[in-house]
């Protein structure tokens, strides 16, 4: 899941950027509206937790244009404001959440994570292909009935590959989709993690590469 922080506070963006991406999610920070404008332009983000008072572009003027677009992407709106005229106008604007400040970050990446399931197709409780079963709720994968610990990039990796067997993915695509602004796109990162990802699902092997193309797992 690709994650957009738009929040003027530096010290509370980059705080929840941190938190976010200890729970495995790939997370971009940015301080102003212009600038998160700019990034929404070029990369397709699940959520966007959204300051209203921003400088540049208002908060308010980002969720109108993002809720014009009709685009898949779900917006959490923050604000330092509790009242109900404050969160009726939120809403009113095309935000599909709100929470106000201060907040118990439990509560925020509960509400991402609602978020994120709405701004994607639906998958399976449990993804599987063979002897593999991934449980992206309780973040959780077996082998054979064998529990296995990965990385939370390890698990994201293969928890892509799992929402769509047989599907071929770019290495440019899992960069985009594991990864986040702090990734080189030159740098053999997806290729690494997949080494150990494989590595820790044993034999037989059931990661294809594709030559050219990406990663499959499971028949096409």
């Amino acid at each position: 899941m690709r994650v957009l922080v738009v929040e003027d506070f530096e010290v509370l963006a980059r705080s929840i950027g941190t938190g976010l991406r200890h729970e495995g999610m790939a997370v971009d920070v940015v301080l102003d509206g212009t600038a998160a404008l700019d990034r929404l332009a070029v990369t397709r983000y699940a959520v966007v937790i959204l300051d209203r008072d921003l400088p540049g572009v208002h908060g308010d003027e980002i969720c109108r244009r993002l809720a014009h677009g009709r685009c898949e992407t779900r917006v959490l709106m923050l604000t330092a404001s509790d009242t109900i005229e404050d969160r009726v106008n939120g809403l009113s604007l095309g935000a599909d959440d709100y929470l106000s400040k201060p907040f118990a970050f439990a509560e925020l990446v509960a509400r991402v994570r609602a978020l994120a399931r709405r701004a994607t197709p639906p998958v399976p409780p449990i993804l599987a292909s063979g002897d593999i079963t991934l449980d992206p709720a309780r973040r959780t994968v077996f082998r054979a009935g064998r529990r296995l610990e990965l990385s939370p990039k390890e698990f994201s990796l293969l928890e892509c590959l799992l929402a769509t067997p047989g599907l071929v993915i770019s290495t440019e695509e899992l960069l985009e989709r594991v990864w986040d602004e702090a990734a080189d796109p030159f740098s053999s990162a997806v290729k690494h993690t997949m080494h150990r990802l494989r590595a820790k699902l044993g034999d037989p092997p059931v990661i294809e590469t594709i030559r050219e193309g990406g990663y499959r797992i499971g028949s096409s």
